[in-house]
Parts: structure tokens; sequence; C-alpha cells
């Protein structure tokens, strides 16, 4: 097929543009640093990136006196992405890739995004800058915060029964709107932008993140997969520091990497009940759990009890003033997790942790306001006890090795039978066993970046004309 050019098409940056604005022309530069004034500016789409205005990868280590490591622990933040969430970033690459492939055009296409909230948000506010509508497809039971920002940037919602552990029932839904040619679905779990944003976007600015400490390697990755898109920055991590150990975490409630478990729990945006299609599983080597309410009440304590933490952990009055509006739920189940991962390894004062805050607190609140109707008010004489428990315990036996083939057989049979009813064949999800096949699909980079930077030199965008032949 023969391509022409669309006026309507908004361009947006390349993934070596999304891991170092510093590259882009000045003059875009200047539009995109000034377009953080209007969030509904299109030149935010070149803001989608891990730095901040200083250049500098966003990120905070946490103090030694709240996690008790003699390891460094990194929090890379995402909640200064544009929409609050660095699910921007996969939701922008997916709908990048398909404008390139000539499968989605604005003002005709509408974006689908499956979801459980953030990647949700990204979708509906990557369609409103680009030109497209939305339709987002969550569970009922989420916060209110994230069906509020979703109707904010325009998008529908189409809301399936059950809450985060089940994602199974949004998939199936989705089926129903691949019906329509007009519908371009933005699939997470599935589709592989979401690895290559992770892989190149997160893991290289993880890697640099972790530089001024320690011993400049990077000893630990730890994050808790929804989509399991940011795991994909471990693959990145363990092809510079081949000894990196890789942890997945995910709840109690529901330990399906774990042992095949299932079961409903409240941390929104992990947990999802089965492997995802885009898990590389070959490079996890851990997988962890952490209880559900854990993360929550931890949120509590980090973001409104800092006061009574800091005499507790013997920290300088506004120690953690710096933490407040940071961190969501799965970003406190992440801290959580890295501690008891680095202490589980024995890690040392020259090693670093590095781990993710996916959002920050503005999508809470209504999740703080349940936890008090059901647990009632905390009083600051109990807020050392309940530090205790969450920062410091922990048990050995909620930590599960699967580097053993008899692991990585289980996890890649279970994907297997998860995702061959959702039309992959077995031989596809076969190829998913060999390190080549993610190595090459994130080699595709290279290319997508070139054709991406040729369609902006001529300040338009793909049309398909349906005339000729391949494409």
């Amino acid at each position: 097929m023969t391509k022409s050019l669309d006026s309507r098409f908004v361009p947006g940056p390349t993934y070596a543009e999304m891991l170092d604005p510093r590259v882009l022309p000045a003059e875009l530069r200047a539009k995109a640093t000034a377009a953080r004034q209007n969030e509904f500016d299109p030149a935010n789409l070149f803001n989608i990136t891990w730095r901040g205005p200083d250049d500098q990868v966003r990120h905070v280590v946490l103090p030694h006196e709240l996690t008790d490591l003699k390891a460094n622990l990194l929090v890379m933040v995402g909640r200064y992405f544009p929409s609050g969430s660095h699910k921007v970033g996969p939701a922008y690459a997916t709908l990048m890739e398909s404008e390139l492939a000539g499968d989605a055009e604005p003002g005709s296409s509408t974006a689908i995004g499956p979801s459980t909230g953030n990647f949700g948000i990204g979708v509906a506010y990557i369609a409103k800058l680009k030109g497209y509508s939305s339709m987002i497809i969550m569970p009922e039971g989420m916060s209110a915060e994230r069906y509020e920002r979703i109707r904010h940037y325009g998008g529908q919602l189409d809301l399936t029964p059950g809450s985060e552990s089940d994602v199974i029932l949004v998939l199936e839904r989705t089926q129903e709107y691949l019906q329509d040619p007009r519908n371009r679905v933005l699939a997470q779990f599935e589709l592989l932008p979401n690895y290559r944003f992770h892989r190149f976007v997160t893991g290289r600015s993880a890697l640099e993140a972790a530089k001024p400490y320690g011993n400049g390697r990077v000893a630990l990755f730890v994050a808790a997969p929804g989509s399991a898109g940011t795991l994909a920055a471990g693959d990145e991590i363990k092809s510079v520091f081949a000894d990196c150990r890789v942890a997945a975490l995910e709840p109690r409630e529901c330990s399906t990497l774990f042992n095949n478990g299932y079961g409903s729990h409240r941390i929104e945006g992990i947990g999802d009940k089965m492997v995802t299609l885009i898990h590389n599983v070959l490079t996890t080597d851990y997988v962890a759990l952490i209880h559900d309410d854990d993360c929550v009440m931890g949120l509590e304590l980090l973001e409104r009890r800092g006061r009574d933490l800091e005499p507790h952990f013997g920290l300088p009055a506004g120690s953690l003033d710096g933490l407040q509006g940071l961190f969501g739920v799965s970003g406190v189940c992440n801290i959580i997790g890295a501690i008891r991962m680095a202490r589980f390894l024995g890690l040392g004062p020259d090693d670093n942790v590095v781990t993710i805050a996916t959002d920050g607190f503005d999508r809470y609140p209504s999740v703080l306001a349940d936890l008090e109707r059901r647990t009632g008010r905390l009083e600051a004489s109990g807020v050392g006890a309940r530090a205790e428990e969450i920062f410091r315990g922990g048990d050995a036996g909620d930590i599960l090795d699967v580097q053993p083939q008899t692991e990585k057989e289980r996890l890649l049979g279970y994907k297997q039978e998860v995702w061959t009813n959702f039309g992959y064949s077995a031989a596809y999800i076969g190829r998913m066993e060999s390190q080549s096949f993610w190595d090459n699909e994130f080699d595709k980079i290279t290319e997508i970046d070139r054709r991406l930077l040729e369609v902006r030199s001529t300040g338009n965008g793909i049309r398909d004309t349906g005339h000729g032949a391949g494409g």
C-alpha cells in the first residue's frame, strides 16, 4: 500500500527523545517547556520523560532510618509525567507505532484503552492531544479519582464487573471493540510498544539515576506488575549489569505469579490475575507477596503522618516532607517490596536498589477515606507500631525464587493458557521462551525512531490511500 500525508497528524517524540529531551531541536524543546503551563497543549507530548527541568532523572533516595537498609533505595518518580503517571509513556508509544503502521488516524479512529486506571488515563490524555476520541474499559471498583481524570480528558468509560483482579473481564469486553475497524485497541497487556518504552526509556533512566550512588551499579530492580511493562526496565538493566536481580511483586491476596492463586485486593494498578503477554518471565528472578492493606496504610503514614514517623525513626523534623504527594498505593507497594527484597538478599552499602512510583497521591484521597471508614482513625500513639510492622516486617516465606527452570515453565505455561484464549498462537507465545525474541523487539526502536523523524520532517502525518500492494 502507498501512504499519503494527513495534515491532522499531531507529532510526538521518538524513543530517544523520551529518554533524553536534550536531543530535541532547541525550538521544539522551548515549546515543550512552555506547554507545561497548559496540560492540553499538544507540545506536552514532548514532556513524556523521566527527566525534570534540570535534565536529571526524577527520583528520591529514601532515608536509611526509614528503610533500615544498608543499601541505597532509589524511587523513580512518575507523577510529573503529563497526565500524572508514567503510564502515559506506553500509551503514547502504542498509538504512535499504530500511526506509523497506518492503523490509526486522528479524527477517524477511536483509541480503546483496556486498563485499571493509569494507562486508561494516559490513553484518554494522549487521544485528546492527538485528535482521537477514546473509550476506556475498566473495572467498576477503581478509585473515583481515576474515573474523574479520564472524563476530564474527554474519555468515555465502559465499566466491567469487579475490581483490579478482574482484568480478564476487561480483556473479554475489549474483544467486542475489535469488531469495528475504526477502533484501535491500545492493548497494554499484549502489545510490545509497552515493553519497548520501559526497556529503553525507563531502564536506561534507572541506570543513569543510580550512577551517583554506592558503586554506581544496580543490584536489584523491583516492580509490581500490572501489565508488566515496567518490569522490562529490568531487561535493560541486566544487559548492563548481568548480576542484577529483578523482583516482581504482587498482592498476597492475589498470588498469581507466586502459586497461580486468585483473589481480590486493594492495590490499584497491579495484581491482574494473569501472566501478561508482554511479561518476559525469563528475566524475573523473584516473586514477592505484599499484603494489600500494608500498602494503603503505608501510604497514609508517608503522606499524612510524616511528623509522627520522624521521631520514631530518629529523623530530624521535616525530613519526610519532601515525600508528600510523590506516591500512590502501588508505589508504596514497590517501596515495601524493595525493602524486603534488599534485606532478603543481604545487600550492602555499595549496592543500589531501584524501584518505581507510578503515580502520586492525587489519585488516592478516596482510598485513604475508605481506610479510615474500615479501620478507624490512626492515633499518634499507634504510628510507630504500624510503621514497624509495614516497613520492618515481612516473611521470607513470601519470597519465591523463580530462577529454576521448573518455575519458568510454570509461568510460561500459564501465559500460554491465558493468551491462546485471546487469539494468540501457541507458536507465537513459544517464541517468547527465547531472550532473542525480546531483544529483537527491542532492536526495532532504531527503525521506529527513524521513521517517525522522517514523518515529522514533512510536517504532516500518514494516511493509507488503499492503493498498491505491500504495507
